[in-house]
């Protein structure tokens, strides 16, 4: 079973602190920060006012850029039902685009998985869309009817494009015939118990809501409040408002079927009433665009998400929001479903800087607890045994039933046997199998493992141990095809 560390008490006030401290740092007039775990919102905090109060995690900011997670995960279930696919050019939906000049003559039409993951060759445009959200969808048309700007030839480069999930928006009106927000309230709001969101501020009246969050700049040494924007043709770009309470909750029901026990063996049907398949949950969280500079660690897109490449903690999943008067962030490790969610009301903020330290905080200090016997086959348990017994006494003929033909061909028995045994000679002997020897040598070092046909342990010795790593093949049954001996010593 897997099980996860939740924070101590003693971590999460670690984590309070670095948001007040941007308290100090007056970034913003409020802020809420929230830290959820596979079974959802697990810790929130809030500093400055709304409306008179101290926010929490009930009250309502504008989520901005993480808006574009939804438009991403309703194309994905329009493709599933078979209403688009991806790689269709956009004049399929907006026929207006046809007369747009594209940058060479052998140039593609931009499709909607370039478009859905930023390499339609339009450029970064953040200052000029956020500003566009109000433009109705026959400004839009005229703005294409006008002709676009482009980068770089469709379907080769990154470059973040708000202008992009704009036409995604029109992509979903016309391939489910409905409005693009009633998609997302019809498809995703309600189903999941979204209440807290919503795209305008009369979300602040719903059942639950404790505020909405007012947009801040700051200017002439003040703090100056800034009228909201409507809904319209930009708003799958960044439109809605949430709560961290449903940001976190949104996250995690991302997250879910990333997590190691999530593997379903395909015996129980998915049911159908999800309002979006674990497969295209997962492949949302894939990277699909390579982004190199965007991120400080090895990043890229994937549908409507950033993919990032963690050196401790491997893949981690955010999205950044900035609307004139906010900032948003989510961040959360797939592997272990523990994320942050945090919003300031304040433009340029910066509020991910606060939510990444965060998160390697948690994730540095809690740990995934997942016993070896889940993680790795039964067929690399029964591969251990026997290599282990092999090197104790070594025997070709069980060599070869033991092992792939590759291994022998790689480097002859004989020459195995001669390794293994200087190897053993290194650490003094081996000490017998015995499960006294075993619990005595239990510190001696943790087995690990990559994938499921993987795993190095130790055989101890009397001055030392042998590593050993085996990697089975694909066959069933899998036979070994990696096989290494090595002493180590204390």
């Amino acid at each position: 079973m897997t099980s996860h560390t939740a924070p101590t008490p003693h971590l999460l006030d670690s984590v309070d602190a670095l948001f007040s401290a941007r308290a100090l740092q007056r970034t913003a007039p409020s802020g809420v920060w929230g830290v959820f775990g596979p079974d959802g919102l697990v810790h929130a905090g809030g500093h400055g006012s709304v409306a008179g109060t101290v926010p929490d995690a009930h009250t309502a900011y504008r989520i901005a850029s993480c808006t574009k997670s939804f438009t991403a995960a309703a194309l994905l279930a329009l493709r599933d039902e078979g209403a688009l696919a991806l790689d269709e050019p956009i004049t399929r939906f907006l026929p207006g685009f046809a007369a747009v000049p594209l940058p060479s003559a052998d140039a593609p039409v931009p499709t909607v998985r370039m478009l859905m993951t930023m390499s339609a060759g339009l450029p970064t445009d953040d200052p000029w869309g956020d500003r566009q959200e109000s433009i109705t969808n026959d400004q839009l048309d005229a703005l294409i009817a006008d002709g676009l700007s482009f980068d770089s030839i469709p379907g080769t480069t990154f470059a973040y494009s708000n202008l992009g999930y704009a036409l995604l928006g029109r992509v979903i009106e016309e391939a489910s015939g409905r409005a693009y927000r009633d998609v997302v309230r019809e498809r995703f709001l309600e189903p999941l118990g979204l209440t807290g969101t919503g795209f305008d501020a009369s979300i602040g009246e719903s059942d639950g809501v404790s505020g909405v969050a007012i947009g801040n700049r700051f200017l002439d040494g003040a703090w100056q409040e800034l009228p909201f924007t409507g809904p319209g043709a930009f708003s799958p770009i960044g439109g809605l408002f949430s709560t961290v309470a449903d940001l976190s909750r949104w996250a995690a029901w991302l997250a879910e079927p990333m997590l190691p026990d999530g593997v379903s063996d395909g015996a129980e049907p998915e049911p159908r009433s999800t309002p979006l398949s674990r497969a295209s949950r997962r492949e949302m969280q894939q990277l699909q665009r390579y982004a190199p500079g965007f991120s400080a660690l090895p990043a890229g897109y994937g549908f409507g998400l950033v993919v990032e490449q963690h050196p401790r903690f491997g893949t981690v999943v955010s999205h950044s929001g900035g609307y004139p008067g906010f900032s948003a962030h989510m961040r959360w490790v797939p592997s272990r479903g523990l994320g942050v969610v945090a919003f300031e009301n304040a433009t340029y903020s910066r509020v991910s800087a606060a939510a990444t330290a965060a998160l390697d905080l948690l994730a540095d200090a809690t740990s995934e607890v997942l016993s070896l016997d889940d993680r790795v086959w039964p067929e690399t348990r029964v591969a251990q045994r026997a290599v282990s017994a092999l090197i104790h006494d070594w025997s070709d003929a069980a060599a070869a039933r033991l092992f792939a033909e590759n291994v022998p061909l790689d480097e002859p028995f004989e020459n195995r046997r001669a390794a293994i045994a200087r190897a053993i000679a290194a650490v003094d002997g081996l000490l017998p199998l015995t499960p006294e020897v075993e619990q005595a040598t239990a510190g001696l070092a943790r087995e690990t493992s990559s994938t499921p046909s993987h795993l190095v342990w130790r055989l101890p010795g009397n001055r030392g141990a042998l590593r050993v790593e085996i990697r089975l093949t694909p066959q069933k049954p899998p036979l070994v095809q990696t096989f290494s001996v090595r002493a180590e010593h204390r």
